[in-house]
């Protein structure tokens, strides 16, 4: 088969489309034939050897899919309600989709949602099961209560703006353009701040008569640390799901006890097999029904032929999409 392969750590030029072996659908794995996969930013840290796979992953990029079962490993029978050969699906991969066959645990599988293309659904798995794993399993986001999304107009931000609406919260966004704050606006954020313009804080406590956020989504890291603290609410929740800002910065303690609020960070790429089938099981329960349903929907900028993943790590790392970046095989 052929895979995009990264000839060695550095620029979206050092992407390669190569001949490599065929996968193989190990125990409780199917093998899948890629219609598309998604750019996301652990691709581009991981080309410029930031983030290796975690041991026995495989060494290409990408961590979702869509496709089609091409084969069954050992333990994967097909019975009535499980998958079978020919069953059309998107996937949460640990890596590998930058390629025309990827082998997955079967419990990472989702049905491709009605009304969904086949090629569309790969913008699904990872921002939904990012999202939802985070915002509400982990953070506990409630009806009334209001999030802020750090960077709302990126594949992540604009599936949890419409999921959190969904349940009834109140949704703050940042992003960096008039053009990107619309859009969020059309999705359904309600407090919309220009980070480059506007002090998140101090917009954000304007906005909810100083009571902050009672859950932070944050992509930021260091360097967004202490100001999202000041910008929690009591007993408020930062999720910390990302390191664009840098690894590490002071913690102000005092203000996180008298706030009564928690600091969490999660990684979903390195959890175990089984904790990933319980959050694609949470998904496809709570949230493929609002997909299907036209309430929540994939927001794709681009779709790129697989062959030109450079130039789709190139507009990713420009910042200037709204949503997800595709690449597609034929």
């Amino acid at each position: 088969m052929r895979a995009i392969v990264v000839s060695e750590p550095g620029g979206p030029e050092n992407l390669r489309h190569e001949e490599v072996a065929d996968p193989v659908a190990g125990p409780g794995e199917v093998l899948i034939e890629v219609a598309a996969t998604a750019v996301n930013r652990a691709d581009v840290m991981q080309r410029m050897g930031h983030y290796p796979p975690p041991p026995g992953a495989s060494p290409y990029l990408g961590l979702e899919c869509s496709g089609t079962v091409l084969a069954l490993g050992e333990g994967v029978d097909g019975q009535a309600g499980a998958v079978a050969v020919g069953d059309q699906v998107c996937a949460l991969l640990t890596g590998g989709g930058y390629a025309e066959r990827v082998a997955v645990p079967v419990g990472q599988l989702l049905p491709i949602p009605d009304g969904v293309p086949l090629t569309d659904a790969a913008a699904l798995p990872e921002v939904v099961c990012t999202v939802w794993s985070n915002v509400f399993m982990l953070a506990g986001l409630q009806p009334g209560q209001t999030l802020l999304v750090h960077g709302g107009s990126s594949g992540i931000g604009t599936m949890a703006i419409q999921l959190a609406r969904q349940v009834g919260a109140r949704v703050a966004v940042t992003a960096g353009t008039a053009a990107k704050l619309e859009r969020c606006r059309e999705l359904g954020a309600q407090i919309l701040i220009d980070y480059r313009e506007q002090d998140f804080v101090e917009q954000l406590r304007e906005a909810t008569d100083g009571a902050g956020a009672d859950v932070i989504l944050d992509n930021i890291g260091a360097k967004y640390l202490g100001r999202n603290v000041q910008a929690l609410a009591v007993g408020g929740r930062l999720v910390i799901i990302g390191l664009q800002g840098g690894r590490k910065a002071e913690l102000d303690i005092g203000a996180l006890l008298g706030k009564r609020a928690a600091v969490l960070a999660t990684s979903l790429r390195s959890r175990p097999v089984a904790e990933k089938a319980t959050i694609v099981a949470a998904v496809r329960e709570h949230v493929w029904p609002l997909i299907a349903a036209g309430s929540v929907v994939p927001v794709i900028h681009a779709r790129l032929p697989l062959a030109q993943a450079g130039e789709a790590h190139r507009l990713l790392e420009s910042s200037e999409h709204v949503g997800k970046i595709l690449l597609t095989l034929p």
